[in-house]
């Protein structure tokens, strides 16, 4: 859109660009086109855009792709885009504050990507609400002003360099791409804007849990300035962290590398299974197809032999009907990285499936002292690794605390949201959890 269909735009819709809201609208169609451009979309890719405005970045991508979300503040836009693109039966619009929108109802849509030209106001709430972790994109293009975008791709040793860059660094690879000037936006803004491609991080960092992360450098840079070492927990002691992370005892905040806070996160991170994802050498009972034990093997010999053998699956829901979903850990041997039950896990030799319910509960969500009821039990079978599974339910309305070498993260999901990204996503599911919603739904 150029800049006088913009005016125009903006004058049907009866909106005054406003410079509390951060309104300024891309009025350049070249850089529109070229900002699109960046997000390597296809037609078997879904797109959401939060801060559309007039759609001067949608009307790119119209056409191209499977499905687009748009999310706008302000309504009279909001109504705007409805009336525009009413005729486009892949576009749908929501009239809501992108710092607070609900991202759950994404998940079936993907694969997914994320594009913003984000109100200066409000980008860096913006962009936490949808690129923390846990989230469903695998590319995101956004634009702000050029001095958040310096923030976001910050490295150690810079006054740019603080929470916010380590936040997004430690899920994205930031890459600045491009300037944009002032002049390719109505009104114009008084300092430049950047645009930056983000990319999800894989396997280069161990497992670390990423609210103790986000806890550390909080820590760290309430004073920036100060040395950090006083900011830190008491145990372990300073002395002997600072030595393990090769940093000084004097050591700033900002004097931190990425792999440093991650690591720093990890020894402070107390829950006594974090670096164990699996235990190979653990003992079950092998049983046969009556449930009947007829031996003993370790963990790895049930698996690579297919034996028949125990395991429990919890459905953990809370007071508004929510199942707790967790994402099993990318370094899990097996189901890595896709979502599960609320806990799940084998029985060890000679437990009971009750007993072992309650114990996963505890280990794996940190959930204790609430009774359990059992739905039913699975047969073995290959989506279930050929194992007798009996899964149990129980309500809960706490904050999870789980072990980042098992879980990575955790997510409440509403059950019809969730049948409709199963329909959708399936692959996106363990296939053992599968066959327990199926239980538990009755089909």
């Amino acid at each position: 859109m150029t800049g006088s269909e913009i005016r125009d735009a903006l004058e049907t819709a009866g909106v005054m660009p406003s410079r509390q809201l951060g309104q300024n609208f891309l009025c350049d169609p070249n850089m529109a086109r070229w900002i699109t451009e960046q997000l390597d979309a296809g037609p078997d890719d879904a797109i959401v855009e939060v801060g559309p405005g007039t759609g001067a970045l949608t009307e790119h991508l119209v056409g191209r792709v499977r499905r687009i979300v748009l999310v706008e503040f302000d309504s009279r836009l909001a109504a705007y885009l409805k009336a525009r693109f009413a005729n486009e039966p892949s576009v749908e619009v929501h009239h809501a504050d992108g710092a607070k929108f609900d991202i759950r109802s994404l998940w079936k849509h993907r694969p997914l990507k994320f594009l913003g030209n984000l109100p200066y106001s409000s980008g860096g709430a913006i962009l936490r609400n949808f690129l923390s972790r846990p989230n469903p994109f695998e590319r995101a293009v956004v634009m702000l002003q050029k001095e958040v975008i310096e923030r976001l791709a910050a490295g150690p040793r810079t006054k740019e360099y603080g929470v916010l860059t380590l936040r997004v660094q430690s899920e994205w690879q930031v890459k600045p791409l491009r300037t944009v000037p002032p002049e390719a936006f109505h009104p114009r803004p008084q300092i430049d804007s950047s645009v930056a491609l983000m990319l999800p991080r894989g396997k280069e960092f161990p497992a670390y849990d990423a609210r103790r992360f986000d806890e550390m450098i909080r820590r760290g840079f309430a004073q920036r300035r100060k040395q950090m070492g006083r900011q830190m927990p008491e145990n372990p002691p300073w002395e002997e962290v600072h030595a393990s992370l090769g940093v000084l005892p004097t050591a700033r905040a900002e004097e931190l590398s990425l792999v440093q806070w991650i690591e720093l996160a990890r020894v402070y991170d107390d829950h006594p299974l974090r670096d164990v994802p699996q235990r190979g050498e653990e003992i079950f009972d092998v049983v046969d197809e009556a449930d009947q034990v007829t031996g003993q093997a370790t963990r790895r010999e049930v698996h690579e032999k297919g034996l028949l053998h125990r395991a429990v699956h919890v459905f953990a829901v809370n007071r508004h009907g929510e199942l707790l979903l967790q994402k099993r850990s990318r370094f899990k041997d097996a189901h890595p990285g896709v979502w599960d039950s609320s806990v799940s896990g084998h029985l060890d030799s000679g437990e009971d499936y009750e007993t072992a319910a309650i114990r996963e509960l505890e280990e794996e969500m940190g959930i204790t002292g609430v009774p359990i009821q059992e739905v039913g039990k699975i047969g073995p079978c290959d989506a279930t690794g050929w194992e007798h599974v009996r899964l149990y339910l129980c309500r809960w309305d706490g904050s999870p605390r789980f072990p980042c070498a098992e879980v990575e993260a955790s997510m409440w999901m509403k059950p019809d949201e969730l049948d409709q990204w199963i329909a959708a996503r399936p692959e996106d599911f363990a296939s053992g959890f599968l066959e327990c919603w199926k239980l538990s739904r009755g089909r």
